[in-house]
């Protein structure tokens, strides 16, 4: 029988994106048996564009890891594809996903898309390769990478904790990195934060935040520093 792929989306005010990220996840000669949009109180018109483009949409507690694991709680797939909502998957992505998805090695696997974003800026270039390092040397690709993993070893490992920050990097870090694969595709990502707080700066507190997760911080009060 063909494996069945759910894609959850966690989302908030994010109606000028989600519609590219939806139209770029579906369609005929895809994998995909369903698209779930989570959302987690939009003020705008997130909902009406997700159902608009022909997503289910399931409301659930502020938060992207309460959301994510909101919707995987729905989905019905026995492989679950998490995305960002100003996330774009570059063509070619779906071929990519039923071969890893059609490998019987890979029930126990999971896997993530090349980091890229939607600017021309030389600066986006150094930082898609530092992704790219960090993801060779530490096996540790981030949300907007996208998860690819089947629901049985999605469910095995606890799933998405309601965490305030770096739910991410958590669920990464129970796969592990002998157990993570990089796709031969691209999640293209809105450069929009680094414009807006620069190519050097947020990077760097990025890093200084992770730093502080990793030597015990609680998510908690990392998110006030991070945003």
């Amino acid at each position: 029988m063909e494996s069945r792929l759910s894609i959850v989306i966690p989302a908030l005010n994010a109606a000028e994106r989600l519609g590219a990220c939806l139209r770029a996840a579906g369609g005929t000669g895809t994998p995909v048996s369903e698209r779930i949009v989570v959302d987690g109180g939009s003020a705008d018109a997130t909902v009406a564009v997700a159902r608009a483009e022909g997503a289910r949409v399931v409301i659930a507690p502020r938060g992207r890891g309460s959301q994510l694991a909101a919707g995987a709680a729905s989905a019905a797939g026995d492989w679950l594809l998490f995305l960002h909502a100003d996330t774009v998957l570059s063509p070619g992505w779906s071929e990519a996903v039923v071969a890893f998805i059609r490998d019987p090695g890979n029930l126990r696997r999971a896997a993530a898309f090349r980091f890229v974003l939607d600017d021309p800026d030389p600066a986006a270039r150094r930082l898609e390769a530092l992704v790219a390092w960090r993801c060779r040397a530490f096996g540790l690709p981030y949300g907007d990478q996208g998860l690819l993993i089947t629901r049985a070893f999605y469910d095995a490992l606890g799933g998405f904790r309601p965490l305030a920050l770096y739910e991410d990097v958590d669920i990464v870090r129970r796969i592990g990195r002998s157990r993570m694969t990089m796709l031969p595709a691209a999640a293209v990502t809105s450069a929009d934060r680094y414009r807006r707080t620069g190519y050097l700066l947020r990077p760097l507190r990025n890093l200084f935040c992770l730093g502080l997760y990793f030597a015990g911080v609680s998510p908690r009060l990392l998110v006030r520093l991070y945003d």
